[in-house]
């Protein structure tokens, strides 16, 4: 289910041919209904790229908020499980590193970021909400920066964008001195983790994500060197409350869950930037016809 405000059909065009696969073009923040028995509900509906929550706030907002009641009033009508994603985003522009699952946070409710940022933390709280009232089995995932292939050219987060300007020899641009940091998961890696979450007996918020830090200054450097680009580093102003640290502590992750991150970030990156290869190839194709 998808209203495709941030998503694209062809993403998932592959998978129609399934005979045990429906897909439903709805908006979950209006009423959902779902005929018959309903065993597991995985609650991914919102914007993530500052882009796009920037773009559309309000959506953004009620996304977390109406969309996450809708759908935990059907998951309690239903009986079934539900997993909601939530961000790392929750701990803000975080004042300890690594972040734990403990640690409340550090964010600005009225800056710009905060539409996403305290959406998502009342996404928690409705949902921990509907657990302890109504039993409901619930599971939260925090996740941390995530990549691979299907994201978007214009995406607007720092890896795809900086794929998109390394293959055309654009200057790649970094925000600030581009020494604050992110921890990047692999997609498959991620999805891993949240199987593993869904099946699991654990009702609290875990942090899905990968504890290698690195500045976004050397992720600006590595993805020159693997894809061979002459592009240059470009500095530009850093957005307000933009988050200096961000690295996982995964411990929950690995007991609870017996999970971690398998992929390296070079076999991560390669097969993204072949995603984005055979991108510009069919885009040029079309422009030759």
């Amino acid at each position: 289910m998808d209203n495709l405000v941030t998503g694209e059909i062809k993403n998932i065009e592959h998978l129609f041919h399934l005979p045990n696969f429906e897909f439903y073009h709805h908006d979950v923040t209006k009423f959902v209904h779902i005929p018959g028995e309903l065993h597991y509900i995985l609650h991914f509906a919102s914007p993530a790229s500052p882009i796009d929550y920037l773009k559309i706030p309000i959506q953004t907002l009620k996304v977390s908020s109406l969309g996450t009641h809708n759908l935990l009033g059907l998951a309690k009508n239903k009986q079934a499980r539900i997993v909601v994603a939530s961000t790392s985003e929750v701990y803000g522009d975080p004042l300890v590193s690594p972040q734990t699952e403990e640690y409340w946070g550090n964010v600005n409710p009225v800056g710009p970021r905060g539409v996403y940022d305290e959406a998502k933390r009342f996404q928690e709280a409705m949902t921990m909400a509907y657990h302890n009232f109504h039993g409901l089995e619930t599971r939260i995932a925090r996740i941390f920066n995530t990549y691979g292939p299907r994201m978007r050219l214009q995406d607007g987060r720092a890896l795809p964008t900086f794929i998109a300007q390394a293959l055309q020899n654009k200057d790649l641009t970094v925000f600030g001195d581009g020494s604050q940091t992110r921890s990047f998961i692999y997609v498959s890696d991620q999805i891993e983790g949240i199987y593993k979450l869904l099946f699991s007996d654990y009702h609290l918020p875990i942090n899905i994500g990968n504890p290698q830090e690195m500045t976004i200054l050397e992720m600006a450097k590595e993805i020159i060197a693997l894809t061979g680009s002459s592009s240059k580093i470009s500095f530009q102003e850093l957005p307000i409350d933009d988050p200096k640290k961000r690295r996982p502590e995964i411990t929950k992750a690995k007991s609870i869950l017996n999970w971690q991150p398998l992929v390296s970030r070079k076999q991560g990156l390669q097969n993204t930037i072949a995603y984005y290869c055979s991108l510009f190839a069919e885009n040029e194709n079309k422009n030759n016809i």
